[in-house]
């Protein structure tokens, strides 16, 4: 299914969905450090008070609004006629590969909500592995979508 009247704003939608997309990586590269800035402060010091703060502005002003653009102006794009040949396969890992962001996305916000009531539920080593799978899925897909390997 596609909707003709999507093609006369193939431009911007594309650039709509591609500035989303930056916002939305540079919430998930940032998030991830400030939790491992987070875990090891004293809880109630005056930093882990600071680090709760600068989290919850994090995902409220730029990750959870940068992802929603993302995904709507992805659908935009799916829905524009022409945009992607559905007889090639690369846009399954793809999508699988913004699925498994958009979890992970879930699991940050989660790890907020224990952060903001003082637990520290992962080790700071969790949080500096777990920084680098954004950049690893950001990976996927943008060779999946330039390159369509397959």
């Amino acid at each position: 299914m596609t909707i003709d009247a999507l093609s006369l704003y193939y431009p911007w939608i594309k650039a709509l969905h591609l500035i989303s997309v930056i916002a939305w990586m540079a919430g998930m590269f940032y998030l991830p450090r400030l939790y491992v800035y987070h875990t090891p402060s004293p809880v109630g010091s005056e930093r882990s008070e600071m680090l709760k703060v600068m989290e919850r502005r994090l995902l409220r002003a730029i990750i959870n609004p940068a992802m929603i653009a993302t995904w709507f102006f992805g659908i935009c794009l799916v829905l524009t006629p022409g945009v992607i040949d559905w007889s090639n396969g690369w846009w399954h890992t793809k999508l699988l590969a913004v699925l498994l962001m958009s979890g992970f996305h879930g699991h940050l916000s989660a790890a907020r909500k224990s952060f903001d009531r003082d637990e520290r539920k992962r080790s700071e080593r969790y949080w500096r592995i777990a920084n680098e799978v954004p950049t690893v899925l950001m990976i996927i897909i943008v060779i999946m979508v330039i390159v369509r390997p397959f």
